[in-house]
């Protein structure tokens, strides 16, 4: 129970100082710095807001070991795409990917799949790929390598622990008040994510 409490509390947190970058789109201009500016990009785009923090809802879904292993898959994937974004090596089909995560990750969160969890971990960590692999290419030419991908492996790893959080201090309130308001939740990131693919395609 106190592991919930403060994970609620941790994922309020997080919402409240992500919620300015709700507006932005990625970044990439402006001053810029290793660590700060890779930590400062997931949280710059709507879209990969949406699919880290749909990570950590389908994990809350799924509870127990999915709690740790389908986000630690997504932030070991996303390094993977990041290292060959950072390489220059293309990856067809990148923004539609991206925008294709937030679409199936919002419709398992609406429909609340119960994925095996060894599917969900390569669900997760094939559109992982796209996101890394998005950060890593946008990476700077001033920045540190190795900080940057700190950076935006960490603040990932924070939205996960946001999405988990918020499912679980929704189903505080009330079982079926909360699994009903996060599969709403789900049902509006699928409805997002398509308006982003339509403006990918």
């Amino acid at each position: 129970m106190d592991i919930r409490r403060a994970t609620s509390r941790a994922a309020a947190l997080t919402v409240l100082a992500l919620s300015p970058a709700l507006a932005l789109a990625h970044t990439g201009v402006g001053a810029t710095g290793g660590l700060v500016h890779g930590f400062m990009h997931p949280i710059g785009g709507l879209d990969h807001i949406l699919a880290m923090l749909g990570v950590g809802l389908v994990a809350a879904n799924l509870g127990g070991r999915a709690l740790w292993l389908v986000p630690a898959s997504f932030v070991a994937m996303m390094a993977v795409g990041g290292g060959l974004g950072v390489a220059g090596m293309p990856l067809p089909f990148l923004e539609i990917g991206i925008a294709l995560s937030v679409v199936v990750l919002g419709a398992l969160i609406a429909a609340q799949v119960a994925l095996p969890v060894a599917a969900a971990m390569a669900v997760v960590g094939f559109f992982a790929v796209f996101h890394g692999h998005a950060h890593g290419a946008e990476m700077p030419a001033t920045a540190s390598g190795l900080a940057y991908g700190a950076g935006f492996m960490g603040a990932t790893a924070l939205l996960h622990a946001a999405g988990i959080g918020l499912a679980t201090g929704v189903t505080r309130i009330g079982q079926a008040v909360g699994r009903n308001s996060v599969r709403v939740a789900g049902a509006a990131m699928s409805v997002a994510g398509i308006v982003i693919l339509v403006q990918a395609v």
